[in-house]
C-alpha cells in the first residue's frame, strides 16, 4: 500500500492529540494516511488495551485514515532494539510514505521520546538494501521516507513550522474524546490522571490556539523537523 502519510505513536491517541487535526486535514484534501500504535497503551491508569483497541478503531474512522495497525511493543518499556526497530521497518515498507509522523523529540511521558528516535532510527535502516524483510509471505522492497517530522505533546516544544487546522479541530477534538476511557468524563468513577481534567481537554482547543495566534490562522498544529525544508516558492504561506 502506498501512502501518503504515515504517523506513528506510541500510544494510541498520541497521533490524535499531537496531529490529529493534520491528518483530518491531509484526509480531506485527498491524501492517503495510515497509523501505526507502537504500544497498545496497557499502562494507562484508566480503561484496558482492549477498549483501547476500540476506541482507536473509533479514532482512526473519524479521522479517515485507510489503515491502522498496532506493533504490540511493551508499554512504558521502549527501548531502541533492533527487534523494535525492525518491527517499524516493516510497517514503512508496507506503507511507503513520503512523510513520517512521529512522537514528540522531548517530553514528560519517557515513551515520547524513546519512540521519537525509535522511528526515526527504523525510517533510516528501511531504506538500506542489504537488510531484508518479510511481510505476509513476500520480500519487501526498500523504502525511506523524503521527512521525519514530530508533533507536539505535553511539553511546549518550539515548533519549526505549523499546519492550520482552523476548519479541522472540531475533528481532532471527536478523534481524541472518542478514547472515552482516557479523557475527561465527570461521570467516571476512575481514578484521576494528568489527562483527565477539564482543563486538558480544554487545552487542545486553546493550544491549537495559541500556535495559530503565532502562525496567523485561527487554530494550528506544530511540528520540528529532522532536517532544513526548502521551498519552491512562497505559495501557501500565511503572511
Amino acid at each position: 500500500m502506498k501512502t501518503d502519510i504515515l504517523a506513528f505513536g506510541a500510544h494510541p491517541d498520541d497521533v490524535e492529540l499531537g496531529c490529529g487535526g493534520t491528518i483530518a486535514k491531509l484526509v480531506s484534501e485527498g491524501k492517503i494516511c495510515a497509523i501505526v500504535d507502537l504500544t497498545r497503551g496497557e499502562l494507562g491508569t484508566r480503561g484496558t488495551d482492549e477498549t483501547r483497541k476500540v476506541e482507536a478503531a473509533d479514532s482512526a474512522k473519524i479521522l479517515g485514515v485507510v489503515a491502522r495497525e498496532n506493533l504490540a511493543m511493551k508499554d512504558g518499556f521502549l527501548e531502541n532494539s533492533e527487534e523494535y526497530q525492525m518491527r517499524i521497518v516493516k510497517m514503512v515498507r508496507k506503507y511507503r510514505p513520503e512523510i513520517v509522523l512521529a512522537n514528540a523529540i522531548d517530553d514528560r511521558h519517557p515513551d515520547h521520546a524513546k519512540g521519537a528516535k525509535l522511528v526515526s532510527d527504523a525510517c533510516f535502516l528501511a531504506g538500506l538494501r542489504k537488510i531484508e524483510t518479510v511481510l505476509d509471505g513476500e520480500n519487501q522492497e526498500v523504502w525511506r521516507p523524503k521527512h521525519i517530522f514530530h508533533y507536539i505533546q505535553w511539553k511546549n516544544i518550539t515548533p519549526e513550522f505549523c499546519i492550520d487546522i482552523s476548519e479541522h479541530l472540531d475533528k481532532k477534538i471527536a478523534a481524541c474524546m472518542a478514547f472515552k476511557t482516557q479523557f475527561y468524563d465527570p461521570t467516571s468513577k476512575e481514578p484521576e490522571t494528568p489527562i483527565t481534567s477539564k482543563d486538558f481537554y480544554e487545552s487542545l482547543t486553546y493550544r491549537a490556539q495559541d500556535l495559530g495566534r503565532l502562525s496567523g490562522v485561527a487554530y494550528a498544529e506544530g511540528f520540528t523537523s529532522e532536517k532544513l525544508i526548502s521551498l519552491k516558492n512562497f505559495d501557501g504561506i500565511v503572511w
